[in-house]
């Protein structure tokens, strides 16, 4: 399946590999999910450290 690059929710900044990014999300009812990257593309929204570092 082809997805969009997951992207930063403030600064729109596509995200890549190996950054550092908080992702915002509410806790699984779930247990035992083993596809963590497509959990997190569907249920998460991501931020990227520096607009995480400048909103500290």
């Amino acid at each position: 399946m082809l997805w969009d690059k997951p992207k930063c929710m403030v600064c729109d900044k596509e995200i890549n590999e190996d950054d550092v990014v908080l992702v915002k999300m509410r806790y699984p009812k779930r247990k035992g999910f083993t596809e963590i990257k497509a959990y997190l593309r569907n249920e998460g929204k991501f931020i990227c450290e520096a607009c995480y570092k400048n909103k500290s």
